[in-house]
């Protein structure tokens, strides 16, 4: 089976008006703000194959061994096991972070044994599944990724000498490790809202004040007090790494990683999973009980998913996920490409035509297509760039 994917951009406010339209051939600026461009069978927004019934849930579900193949299918039940986005942000989205498989089986357990209903505001986990997460970076891409060295963050904050901040920052300055960092996130999180809007405010009294080194992250830290006033995250960001992606370049956020997409856009492959656990810089939910839980204390410098060669013309994006993996495809003139499991194949440059045993299909700059893993081979024909999500199997 190969189809043309017909797929859900979802509108969230922090979207660009520009990228996907324009990705996708139609008018831009849009009528609105698009965040996201989704791939696959996750149940808020399936795709559909073109001239099908159903979604892509239901064709999985009708054959389930057939489309997704016989391991992929042994190791991950009757489901699609990762969700391919492209994501634009003109606006930083909300600090967060994203529990382990055992903590998201549990969480979701607890919650539906309680009886909380699945589109509660205040429900944690939507799904039994963890999200690990590679992005990687179509434009130039700026995120919060992780905690940044201790001793580095305690010289932050001594060269912007903000005496409401000095005793929460005391236990990191103390015990420089994933323990004082827990310690400080706490006091921060769990501070009274009086004092909160007191920190955030000489925050950015100080972050605006400041020059030389840490300029970078105090005009990030003015932005996000712009956007979020009085949000305790504009403070506990500056405890994280300011990464810089240029195009081609990619990050890979496991269970536990604090992070912010800040701006750009980028293309984002995920275990298919919705469960979000919110810190700040959002006006949802932010259960920090549930937060601390989940956290990964670890610190130190980001490191970028360097891509390796397959041959020629394509390159993969290693991590430990089984659910997904990341490759690009150079094409120009005509490429072979073995089938193991089910794939998608998104174009970014270019035109592409697919073809199978079982039938073609013509993409151009935008559009994508799922292959079933019955297909065995695919031969790739045109001039473009083409990003492959697959299962990461061996």
């Amino acid at each position: 089976m190969i189809g043309r994917l017909e797929s859900t951009v979802m509108p969230y406010a922090w979207g660009s008006r520009t990228f996907l339209a324009t990705l996708t051939g139609r008018a831009s600026p849009s009528s609105g703000p698009e965040a996201e461009l989704w791939m696959g069978a996750h149940p808020v927004a399936p795709s559909r194959l073109a001239g099908e019934p159903g979604t892509l849930v239901d064709t999985v579900a009708s054959a389930p061994e057939r489309v997704l193949g016989a391991r992929t299918h042994g190791a991950f039940g009757g489901r699609l096991p990762f969700l391919l986005k492209v994501l634009a942000a003109d606006h930083p989205l909300s600090l967060q972070a994203h529990p382990t498989a055992s903590q998201a089986a549990a969480g979701f357990a607890d919650e539906e044994a309680r009886g909380v209903p699945l589109d509660a505001s205040h429900r944690n986990y939507k799904d039994a599944s963890h999200k690990p997460e590679l992005l990687c970076a179509l434009t130039r891409f700026d995120a919060l990724c992780g905690f940044r060295e201790p001793a580095e963050t305690v010289a932050l904050f001594d060269a912007l000498a903000i005496d409401e901040i000095r005793e929460a920052v005391a236990p990191l300055r103390a015990a420089p490790g994933a323990g004082g960092l827990r310690v400080t996130f706490d006091a921060l999180m769990r501070a009274p809202d009086d004092r909160r809007g007191r920190m955030v405010a000489a925050a950015v009294a100080a972050c605006r004040a400041h020059e030389g080194a840490w300029s970078d992250e105090c005009a990030w830290a003015l932005k996000l007090a712009e956007m979020y006033p009085g949000d305790i995250g504009v403070v506990s960001a500056l405890l994280l790494n300011l990464v810089h992606l240029e195009p081609g370049e990619a990050i890979y956020l496991g269970a536990g990683n604090l992070h912010a997409y800040l701006r750009g856009a980028g293309v984002e492959i995920m275990a298919s999973s919705d469960n979000v656990l919110r810190g700040g810089l959002t006006k949802k939910h932010v259960d920090v009980a549930e937060l601390l839980r989940v956290l990964d204390f670890a610190s130190g410098p980001v490191a970028k998913v360097v891509p390796r060669a397959l041959d020629a013309h394509e390159r993969v994006y290693d991590t430990e996920a089984r659910e997904f993996r990341l490759s690009v495809v150079a094409v120009d003139g005509e490429v072979a490409r073995d089938v193991a499991g089910p794939s998608i194949l998104l174009v970014t440059e270019g035109e592409v035509v697919v073809s199978s045993p079982s039938g073609e299909v013509s993409l151009t700059r935008g559009a994508a297509a799922f292959v079933s893993a019955d297909e065995g081979r695919l031969r790739l024909a045109g001039k473009g760039v083409v990003y492959r999500a697959s299962v990461n199997l061996g």
